[in-house]
């Protein structure tokens, strides 16, 4: 399935895409795709529906993050190893763990807000992974049972923020509007494997990244197993799970860094895309 959540900020009712790519109402089933509706129950009570029969969405609603309610929003670091090299840093032993603050959460083609004194912003194509069951302490071989689905998202970074400031990264990631989610979350019966996932991204009609999840260091399996030793994982949680090559801060001979009136333009196979324009911060942005 291919679920979504649409309307304005706030008010998003869930949804999902027919096999015509029609949007039909969930609302009245579900109030919101978030907790047990992300569970191995709620998402087999949604599989048995027959889109047929809900409502149709009207016209092309503005699209929110497809999870509502995210409760730790997690992101792993350096997580290619072509990535790695691109910024001089070394190859990790163990996955790099930092979180996005909930206010970076945004929709799929929500505009990007470039933060008050930035220098450096800059994007990153990401497979994000939806945590649908409790998980803690679990093994590799079993992590996959505990993923309700998949979805795009750009881990906007501010580097002068993340690296030149002191301190952790989070500072750099959890910007507002730093963490476009969607346009679907895509239940994991119709992912085969997310280590063979295509996943590109443009700038102004520029291709700057061109990877594949085949590259990662550490896969899905490991991630969530991983994370799940550190702290409990509940349903509606997301994991972004590292970016391919082509960042700005590793462009030569010279960086590029995002402005107001810039174009991201981002999908990876089988999940959607996205597309955020830049815009300058402003009071209330």
């Amino acid at each position: 399935m291919k679920l979504l959540r649409y309307g304005p900020p706030g008010q998003e009712k869930p949804g999902m895409l027919d096999r015509s790519g029609r949007i039909r109402d969930l609302s009245g089933q579900i109030a919101d795709l978030k907790g047990s509706a992300l569970g191995p129950r709620g998402l087999d009570r949604l599989r048995a529906l027959d889109p047929e029969s809900l409502p149709v969405v009207e016209g092309k609603p503005r699209l929110g993050p497809c999870v509502g309610r995210i409760g730790k929003f997690l992101c792993i670091g350096l997580n290619y190893s072509d990535h790695a090299a691109e910024t001089g840093a070394a190859i990790p032993k163990e996955p790099i763990i930092f979180m996005k603050a909930d206010t970076a959460i945004s929709g799929p083609n929500d505009p990007v807000v470039i933060p008050r004194d930035s220098k450096k912003t800059d994007w990153e194509v990401e497979l994000a992974v939806v945590i649908g069951s409790t998980a803690q302490h679990v093994s590799e071989e079993r992590a996959l049972d505990y993923v309700a689905g998949y979805a795009v998202c750009n881990d906007v970074s501010e580097r002068e923020f993340q690296i030149e400031r002191s301190g952790t990264w989070d500072k750099g990631k959890g910007c507002d509007t730093f963490g476009p989610l969607g346009p679907w979350l895509v239940t994991s019966d119709e992912v085969a494997d997310p280590q063979a996932l295509g996943m590109w991204l443009d700038v102004n009609g520029k291709r700057f990244q061109n990877g594949s999840t085949k590259t990662m260091i550490f896969g899905v399996r490991t991630l969530v197993s991983y994370c799940s030793k550190f702290m409990t994982l509940r349903a509606g949680d997301v994991i972004s799970t590292g970016t391919p090559p082509g960042v700005g801060m590793g462009q030569k001979p010279a960086q590029i860094y995002l402005k107001a009136g810039d174009v991201m333009r981002l999908g990876i196979d089988g999940l959607g895309e996205q597309q955020q324009t830049c815009v300058a911060w402003h009071p209330g942005a």
